[in-house]
C-alpha cells in the first residue's frame, strides 16, 4: 500500500491511508465528537482561523478541523484535481 497524502487547505497534509470519515461540521453529533476530542488532546485545528467547513476523522481516533468543503477533500482523496476553495 503506497503512502497518499492529501492536502487539506493552508499547506496542511493529511495520510489519506489513515482517513476514516470526513463530514461537515454543522450537526450536532459532529460537534459533540469535536468537542470530546478536544478534551481528550485529539484534536487538530487546521482552519487557519477560518470557519469549519468539514471534519476529518483518522483511525487513531484523532478528529482533524478544515475549512475545505468535504467534497473538495474527497475528490482529492480519489485523487481527482481540483481548485482550492
Amino acid at each position: 500500500m503506497s503512502l497518499k497524502l492529501i492536502s487539506i487547505g493552508f499547506g496542511n497534509i493529511v495520510s489519506g491511508n489513515r482517513i476514516v470519515a470526513i463530514v461537515g461540521s454543522e450537526s450536532a453529533p459532529i460537534k459533540r465528537v469535536i468537542q470530546d476530542a478536544r478534551e481528550r488532546s485529539m484534536l487538530i485545528d487546521a482552519t487557519h482561523g477560518r470557519r469549519t467547513r468539514s471534519v476529518i476523522i483518522t483511525d487513531s481516533e484523532h478528529v482533524i478541523l478544515s475549512a475545505i468543503q468535504p467534497e473538495t477533500i474527497s475528490n482529492r482523496l480519489e485523487g481527482n484535481k481540483e481548485k482550492d476553495d
